[in-house]
């Protein structure tokens, strides 16, 4: 079952994963999820015994689908005798959803409704990586008007119940209707299926577990209708950026997601299927890529993610004092310490990125008050740079997993494997120093300083930040520069080896701003060079690397995100032509995706395949892949905070014609940007 096979709803990390018939089928990846744990494992609808066939879909929606449909095989479809509408939404602890089976004949007919239920109860992980032996019990029991299905073990217990408004025979295995139905006349039925968190004594763990998870889909209507309204409104001359903003903003909705900690807050989840849940890395990226369309994003992230900040050292975990958290999951396998993620460490960038987005959200909301707040949590992420950070002594940020069962090998963005090797295709040893690390490091001293400086009355430290950030600076000039190529290594070896494969990982040091200004034409010209750049966008390993592969997930696919920041790099420095030819690039992309862009595609040339290929397994929607759009805009316009007012310098490629972006909040309250695409652009 591929991607396009599969449709879903959401609310945060509550979704459901169905194939276009809105099936659930045994021994699939899809199910019913909430808390990392698959609740449904089987959902099969037939009708006289056939399973049923998509004559169309309708997403209104991200929690709510309708599916039409007829039993049996295509050639059936014609003069059908009976259709069933499947209307699924997102609802209470769960989701619920209306049969409606309709009988088109001119007479009464009998009909057998058959739901057949099923739970596995598995844990994300077992989903995508490997089964695994499972302790613990399922249980069914038969209710009145109710079917629960049950796994317990020792303290952790799961149950699904499954509730329905019409009468029906339910056995461990489901639910049938025996109905008639008179000559053109229909039949329906409401079911509930509600996932639910039990304490060891069976007792729901309702109030504690789920501060947004009862939910009507009235409510949720409501609430969509005050997001798209309270966010910028966008006319663009191509379509196609006016379409992808419209869904990734749809898509931000729906990934939103109230941590236990903060109940009332928002923050986004990093995407579906396999990543609903609190991240670092990702949450903290897209908040920053939101800043203009919905600040308040970045609040509950850094909140969050302060309240989770590493405090000791824990080798399971790779936690340490003063770091960001990785990834937090609420599944069987982290509540058994069978997998770390409870919550797990294992990255070395989110903590510099903290900085960077706490600092960013300041200079474009005027919040000090929440810059006062996490004062501690931000200086203890820069002193972890210094402290932890630099395993090797030498002030570079280096990563190595303390946990060497379970643990991530690669603690970058790129955290694949083999993400990380030499143009030869060799693996470095370990530990590593990726280039991007060391810009992120620059980065958060820099905004750092400012902090400091300008809020927590502590000069001395700002001083000290500014000195270690230029002396990073000269040295990583020096000391990552591979002459033979003119571009920054990948990463270092512990010996100073640079490990030299070319990577879109050097658009991040523009960002960054770590890059010396005599340097950056060289990087400028890769970045848009035939290696990197497919025609769609920079892809994560030039074409001729060792391992470069365009259905490679970090070794030769492009990644929307990674585009975004490249191409504000690249305006940092002057070159809007070639920021321009990026964002021009990934909205293209998007019109294939019909304005979702995924977390990744391949990276094959444009001038091979005419269109962008899909990547296998992508999450989608993805939440930095969402923020994408937002970044771009603000590329596109020249969107930057100056004291109190917001800098507009437009800088458009032909085809986006003019880019209109009203209502753009921040400190100055509500501005407007507007460009048009006049002139050629030039540096």
């Amino acid at each position: 079952m591929t991607e396009d096979d599969l449709v879903r709803i959401l609310d945060g990390n509550n979704f459901v994963l169905s194939d276009r018939s809105g099936d659930i089928e045994a021994d699939t990846v899809c199910g019913f999820f909430e808390f990392d744990t698959r609740y449904l494992s089987e959902w099969l609808l037939t009708i006289n015994g056939e399973q049923l066939n998509a004559l169309a879909i309708d997403e209104p929606h991200y929690f709510r689908m309708r599916f039409f449909l007829v039993p049996g095989s295509p050639t059936h479809y014609v003069d059908a005798k009976v259709s069933v509408i499947r209307e699924r939404c997102i609802a209470g602890a769960g989701f619920e959803e209306r049969l409606t089976v309709l009988n088109h004949a001119g007479k009464a007919v009998d009909f057998t409704v058959r739901l057949a239920v099923d739970s596995d109860f598995a844990p994300v992980y077992a989903i995508i990586a490997e089964p695994i032996e499972r302790p613990g019990r399922v249980y069914r029991r038969v209710e009145e008007q109710r079917l629960r299905l049950g796994y317990h073990r020792e303290k952790f217990r799961r149950e699904t119940t499954i509730a329905t408004s019409e009468p029906a025979r339910i056995d461990e295995h489901g639910l049938t209707y025996e109905v008639r139905i008179g000559p053109h006349g229909r039949w329906s039925t409401l079911l509930q299926v509600d996932g639910l968190v039990l304490r060891p004594d069976g007792e729901e763990a309702r109030a504690h577990l789920r501060p947004r998870r009862t939910r009507s889909a009235e409510q949720l209507q409501h609430d969509l209708d005050r997001w798209m309204a309270k966010a910028p409104s966008l006319t663009c001359g191509w379509d196609t950026m006016e379409r992808t903003y419209r869904r990734s903003l749809v898509d931000l909705a729906g990934l939103r997601f109230s941590p236990l900690a903060l109940p009332d807050e928002a923050m986004p989840a990093a995407g579906l299927p396999w990543a609903a849940t609190i991240t670092g890395r990702d949450s903290i990226l897209c908040s920053l890529q939101s800043l203009p369309v919905a600040p308040e994003l970045a609040v509950a992230t850094l909140r969050l993610l302060g309240i989770n900040q590493g405090a000791v050292l824990d080798d399971f975990r790779d936690e340490e004092p003063g770091k960001i958290v990785r990834q937090f999951r609420y599944g069987e396998l982290a509540a058994f310490e069978e997998r770390p993620e409870s919550p797990y460490y294992g990255n070395a960038d989110a903590t510099p990125l903290y900085v960077i987005l706490l600092d960013e959200y300041e200079r474009w909301t005027g919040d000090a008050a929440l810059v006062r707040e996490l004062e501690e949590q931000a200086r203890a992420a820069l002193t972890w740079i210094d402290e932890y950070g630099d395993i090797m002594g030498d002030g570079y940020l280096w990563y190595q997993s303390r946990n060497e069962r379970s643990g991530l090998v690669n603690q970058c963005w790129k955290d694949s494997w083999d993400a990380i090797s030499y143009r030869d295709g060799r693996l470095p040893g370990l530990p590593r120093a990726t280039c991007e690390l060391q810009g992120y490091a620059y980065d958060a001293k820099v905004r750092g300083a400012r902090l400091a400086r300008a809020f927590w009355n502590d000069p001395d430290y700002a001083d000290r930040l500014e000195r270690e950030a230029a002396n990073l600076k000269d040295r990583f000039n020096r000391d990552f520069w591979i002459d033979d190529g003119e571009y920054f290594a990948l990463a270092v070896e512990p010996d100073g080896r640079r490990v030299d494969a070319l990577s879109s990982n050097i658009g991040h040091l523009l960002w960054s701003g770590i890059v010396e200004e005599s340097r950056a034409d060289s990087v400028a010209a890769h970045l848009l060079g035939p290696g990197l750049f497919s025609g769609w966008g920079v892809r994560t390993l030039a074409k001729g690397e060792g391992r470069y592969n365009p259905l490679g997930y970090h070794v030769g696919a492009v990644w929307p995100f990674d585009n975004s920041l490249i191409a504000w790099g690249l305006r940092r420095y002057g070159y809007v032509r070639e920021a321009g030819a990026i964002a021009e690039g990934i909205i293209g992309a998007a019109h294939y995706f019909d304005g979702r862009l995924p977390e990744a595609f391949a990276g094959y040339d444009r001038d091979l395949t005419r269109y962008p290929v899909r990547f296998p397994t992508a999450n989608s929607p993805h939440a930095v892949a969402t923020g994408t759009a937002f970044l771009l805009l603000r590329v596109l316009l020249g969107l930057e905070p100056y004291g109190d007012e917001l800098v507009v310098s437009p800088a458009l490629p032909a085809r986006f014609g003019r880019i209109e972006l009203l209502d753009i909040p921040g400190r100055w309250g509500r501005r407007d940007a507007i460009g048009n695409a006049r002139h050629p652009l030039a540096r």
